[in-house]
């Protein structure tokens, strides 16, 4: 194997930088840059202690592919001859670790011993002094059993600390700013508040763990673990990353980076080898309890358990310590993946079967999903959902938690909030719906499957809203090909009529129609409609374009079938839509993998037309509407050349953003006039737009001034 390099520092100006390169709802994959290279998000940051290594870290950086690590500044000044090297030499030395080094303070030793003979500031100057990367203050630990009078004044006390710590880090010293607040939801939120808005000459903290949770994860109390998370994030600055104190078990990483979390630390890795213990993702395992291996790792090849526990005690702490390191890299390869595909949450929810008590806070999150709570947990809840892309490719395993994932009630939501009853009807008319014919019995490509059943029934009565039944409720026909409704996977009975009317006339009152008397129709598999198919096949091909602008672009569907008016299509061997045009010019593409649109230029060009609405500003308000219009990220004036000839559009060249905008969907680029610059598909949030500094906030599909445009 060839040796690894060591990294490259980051640039002056990008010290302390967090970017976000992907995401799925509140999990996100990121870097933060530090003076010895930057650090992949979401990951573990291994414990060290200088004077114990079962696995030394320069093995961990060339071996394990670790980028950072965190040992404890406290244990190093309370040591004589390490204090004196790490002085004299720098903790890289100290440690021969040429990856980034993060400290912890003493805090924790407070927790454990009662006290530590350390103050604030001292111990933020030492570990300036001896070159750490991302230091850690001096908080104050709260305790959950500790009196709510004295998690407020531990809440205080900590936030007294903030600005002189900064302060004495300067401009070198990258400082954590830990959230405390026991389990108080209330504390913990205000605790964010006042540490995400510290700051010593124009700098705050860089990253904010949540401190205090170890006996909650001792004592397996998850509920209120997450609970804690969800209203610490509440008021933290987005643009810096969320650390989990203390935190190290694989079995727990899905849960909390779906909800958040960046950064881990733990030396359970170590702690159980030692006590012959093995880490998986599914929980924790006892080496005498088993006769062979129940998985696979580079540690243990050509071992066998017999063998192992006949090692003396030390080298069977190494073997066991690199097995559980390779388990706990490998789960985290595995969340960014789920990331990345948009599969973080299905990860947690299968997770959530490996312990009881787990599985206890994953209901719990269900049910914040379904009904979020007032305050700062359900405010956590609701960004969540927002930021969420609605819509995901491939398949979509139906499950009894499928209706609280969070992209589906996403997208349910924007079917409740802007799908609305056509204008009109495919015979020119216009009025109120007559009936609802709801096509039930038959399994997706329901444009296949149903589509005689739908011809003959709009020829029998041509003012009809048209639904497809489907295991997690009723869909208008037009979104017949939108994920995840025609990618469910399961059984084949999953399709059969499974409804009560009871049951069908409450799905239908989402959509307004509970009072519009119901047709149930299992299609047969010939059909005798052949005139005017192919007016009503057109009419509904427009229907779908114009539900999609208004569900994915918020285009109010009036304005929809403006854009359309008139429009032409180049369809599949499938029979569906490829190419949608409008008074000859290329407007749109409906997306094959998910049934997304995607806007040309044109398109583009004509949906921002559309919209009236000032030009977004950072920090100014904007009318409550179901149809706001095309979301727009508005970008400073120095960027138009760059970002109109089709470079992505930067963070820190942003200067607003409208609050709809949806990571994943369709948005447009302006510039300070309104004037279409690009259009593409953003990364971050319209609150992450404001706060972030650097990597890519739009992914430009097209510019304006690129050529051929």
């Amino acid at each position: 194997m060839a040796e690894r390099k060591d990294p490259e520092p980051c640039r002056e100006q990008d010290l302390g930088l967090f970017e976000i390169t992907n995401r799925d709802g509140a999990a996100r994959i990121g870097r933060i840059h530090t003076k010895h290279g930057s650090i992949s998000t979401p990951m573990l940051l291994p414990v060290i202690n200088p004077n114990l290594r079962t696995i030394e870290p320069r093995e961990m950086w060339e071996k394990y592919g670790i980028e950072a690590l965190i040992t404890n500044s406290y244990v190093i000044w309370k040591h004589e001859d390490l204090r004196t090297t790490a002085l004299s030499d720098g903790i890289h030395s100290l440690l021969d670790f040429p990856g980034a080094v993060v400290t912890d303070s003493g805090t924790f030793q407070s927790y454990i011993y009662g006290d530590v003979e350390v103050g604030p500031e001292e111990i933020v100057a030492f570990q300036r002094d001896m070159g750490v990367d991302i230091g850690t203050m001096l908080d104050v630990f709260g305790r959950p059993d500790m009196t709510r009078q004295q998690l407020e004044s531990a809440v205080e006390e900590t936030a007294d600390r903030a600005t002189p710590s900064l302060s004495v880090a300067g401009s070198e010293l990258l400082l954590n700013g830990p959230i405390q607040g026991g389990t108080h939801a209330d504390l913990r939120a205000e605790s964010s508040l006042l540490m995400g808005s510290a700051e010593s000459e124009g700098r705050g903290f860089a990253v904010h763990p949540i401190g205090g949770i170890v006996p909650l994860m001792e004592q397996q109390r998850y509920r209120e673990l997450f609970e804690i998370l969800l209203a610490s994030k509440s008021n933290l600055p987005p643009d810096r990353p969320v650390h989990f104190f203390g935190c190290g078990h694989p079995m727990l990483f899905p849960m909390a980076i779906a909800l958040g979390v960046d950064l881990f630390d733990s030396a359970a890795y170590a702690i159980f080898a030692r006590d012959d213990r093995l880490l998986t993702p599914e929980g924790t395992v006892k080496l005498g309890d088993i006769q062979e291996w129940p998985f696979n790792s580079h540690a243990l090849f050509g071992t066998t358990p017999q063998t192992v526990r006949e090692m003396d005690r030390d080298e069977r702490s190494v073997i066991l310590a690199k097995h559980n390191l390779e388990v706990t890299q490998a789960e985290l390869a595995r969340c960014r993946e789920a990331i990345r595909n948009g599969d973080i949450w299905a990860l947690a929810e299968k997770r959530s079967h490996a312990s009881p008590y787990l599985r206890e806070a994953f209901l719990w999150l269900q049910d914040q999903l379904d009904e979020p709570d007032d305050g700062p947990v359900g405010d956590s809840v609701l960004r969540m959902i927002a930021s969420t892309n609605p819509l995901r490719g491939g398949g979509e395993e139906l499950g009894d938690e499928i209706e609280y994932r969070p992209h589906i009630l996403h997208i349910q939501a924007l079917l409740a909030t802007r799908w609305r009853v056509p204008g009109s009807w495919w015979d020119s008319t216009s009025g109120p719906p007559e009936r609802v014919l709801l096509i039930e019995g038959v399994p997706p490509p329901w444009r296949t499957s149903a589509m005689g059943s739908v011809i003959e029934g709009l020829i029998e009565e041509p003012k009809t809203v048209v639904m497809i039944s489907t295991p997690i409720g009723p869909i208008p026909f037009s979104i017949e090909d939108v994920s995840p409704w025609c990618h469910l996977t399961g059984p084949d009975g999953i399709w059969g009529p499974i409804f009560e009317d009871r049951e069908i006339l409450d799905a239908l009152d989402e959509f307004g129609l509970s009072d519009v008397p119901l047709i149930r129709s299992i299609p047969s598999d010939e059909t005798t409609a052949e005139t005017n198919a192919t007016e009503i096949r057109d009419w509904l091909d427009r229907c779908s374009i114009v539900d999609k602008l208004a569900l994915f672009c918020a285009i109010n569907p009036s304005e929809g079938c403006k854009m359309t008016d008139g429009m032409t299509s180049r369809k599949s061997r499938t029979d569906r839509l490829v190419n949608v045009m409008s008074g000859g010019e290329h407007i749109l593409s409906p997306r094959l993998t998910d049934g997304g649109l995607s806007l040309t230029t044109h398109g583009a060009s004509i949906a921002n037309a559309l919209n009236s609405s000032p030009v977004p500003e950072f920090g100014s308000d904007e009318e409550d509407s179901d149809f706001p219009g095309i979301p727009r990220v508005c970008i400073v004036d120095d960027a138009v050349p760059f970002v109109g000839n089709g470079r992505n559009v930067m963070h820190g060249y942003i200067t607003g953003a409208d609050s709809h905008l949806t990571p994943g969907q369709p948005c447009i680029v302006i510039d300070s006039t309104g004037a279409l610059v690009a259009h593409g598909t953003p990364i971050t949030t319209h609150i992450e737009m404001s706060y972030l500094r650097k990597g890519v906030a739009v992914k430009v599909r097209e510019g304006s001034m690129k050529q051929g445009s």
